[in-house]
């Protein structure tokens, strides 16, 4: 019985250390980190960026895997956990396009030379607000 309980173990670890590592690449393909580091001129902590980036993903599975278990950090974690959630998830997606030039071409069908800065502020708080409708309805419970 335990051999069962030790293969499982370490298919499960082989299983997210392989996609903890597609994840990190696709995130270094996208330009991602190397861009955040270069916008916020902070090279010389790059050996925090990459602690931090592991560490995030290690207790992402952790919670991930152990969802049962409670954190009793209260509402101000939430929250801020909820931020840093959706920024990641923001850059993400803004790269995400970028990347596949999505972008540049509806601001040239569209003629839009000045005020680019505002669209992406319009798009990432109407990101914002749909997702405070979804969870604040509770949409997800249905």
């Amino acid at each position: 019985m335990w051999i069962r309980h030790v293969f499982l173990g370490l298919a499960g670890l082989t299983a997210g250390a392989a996609v903890a590592g597609g994840t990190f690449a696709f995130l270094i393909m996208l330009n991602i980190i190397p861009r955040m580091i270069g916008k916020t001129k902070t090279a010389a902590r790059i050996c925090l960026y990459e602690n931090m980036i592991v560490l995030g993903g290690i207790g992402g599975n952790l919670l991930s895997v152990f969802l049962m278990m409670r954190i009793p950090l209260g509402h101000i974690f939430l929250g801020v956990y909820g931020i840093c959630a959706g920024l990641f998830v923001g850059c993400v997606a803004v790269a995400l396009a970028e990347i596949l030039k999505t972008f540049p071409v509806i601001f040239r069908r569209t003629k839009v030379k000045v005020g680019l800065w505002v669209i992406l502020w319009f798009m990432a708080l109407g990101k914002t607000a749909g997702s405070l409708f979804y969870f604040i309805r509770r949409l997800s419970d249905s």
